[in-house]
């Protein structure tokens, strides 16, 4: 009984990780796209799966651990141990959820990476937006600083 109710803990923090990937393609769709408008919605999206996340790995836990004493474990063993010690067909099943975990760990980092960056490149490329927006001071013939005539400005809202 106990393994049954790890392996649902374990495939629903597989289903919140797939919906994590999910939630950082479509950011980072956002950022690509150049159209920040809904940028605001899909980061709060992704940390209210990572809000899930953290929810389950506690349940996860409290799971393992249980599995852990049925095993004869000590607590906080990693699912690899607890892999190496459970039956059949437990054993298998806990190691496809170790290698799907590692999988979709390394394709979360990667695609967080890449937004991290393409967020930094936003905000410079804003600030030096509006340096530019800053009035330009240049000088006449005679060496004078010449008064710049006011002129219009158009400011994307978006920025």
């Amino acid at each position: 009984m106990a393994l049954t109710r790890l392996s649902d803990v374990l495939w629903r923090e597989r289903t919140l990780l797939e919906l994590l990937l999910f939630k950082l393609e479509e950011e980072q769709m956002i950022l690509t796209s150049g159209r920040s408008r809904w940028l605001g919605h899909a980061t709060r999206e992704v940390e209210t799966v990572l809000d899930e996340i953290r929810s389950a790995e506690l349940g996860r836990a409290a799971e393992a651990d249980a599995v852990a004493a049925m095993l004869g474990l000590a607590p906080g063993s990693s699912l690899a141990e607890l892999a190496d010690r459970a039956p059949a067909p437990w054993d298998e099943l806990l190691r496809a959820h170790r290698d799907a975990f590692a999988s979709l760990t390394t394709e979360i980092s990667m695609l967080a990476d890449g937004n991290r960056e393409l967020l930094a490149m936003s905000h410079r490329a804003t600030q030096e937006t509006l340096l530019s927006l800053q009035e330009v001071h240049t000088y006449d013939g005679s060496g004078h600083a010449a008064g710049a005539a006011p002129t219009a400005q158009l400011v994307d809202r978006s920025l």
